[in-house]
């Protein structure tokens, strides 16, 4: 599987921006996608999660620090995944990842080693 992240970019604090991540190749019909982020001197921590099979629909996950104002969601047809960033905070400013896994993951936060497929990482910097 091979994900493609877009989106990223320079927004003012208060802002809001979306990113999305493609999947192609041989993806599975049940997953776990979901969206780390890394800033300068950081570990990679995880931001979303979205889950998805045919028996037990979707299921959200959120970092507590994001909660309330990300929204993850998915567009099946189209194998995409997209992050809805609002009320961005100069301490969002990080590269973000999509990664993919082709299990209905168990928990509610994840670590890198949880998923099987990366993508290249884009962009967010927020201004204050």
């Amino acid at each position: 599987v091979q994900l493609q992240a877009s989106g990223g970019g320079l927004v003012q604090a208060g802002g809001s921006l979306r990113l999305s991540c493609a999947a192609s190749g041989r993806t599975s019909s049940t997953y776990t996608m979901g969206w780390f982020r890394q800033a300068p001197g950081a570990e990679r921590e995880f931001v979303a999660a979205i889950r998805w099979s045919g028996w037990s629909g979707g299921r959200t996950d959120y970092a507590d620090s994001v909660k309330g104002r990300f929204t993850i969601s998915r567009d099946n047809a189209k194998n995409t995944v997209y992050l809805e960033m609002n009320s961005l905070k100069p301490e969002d400013t990080a590269v973000y990842y999509c990664a993919r896994d082709p299990t209905y993951l168990s928990g509610s936060h994840y670590s890198s080693g949880d998923f099987r497929s990366w993508g290249q990482g884009t962009l967010v910097t927020v201004s204050s």
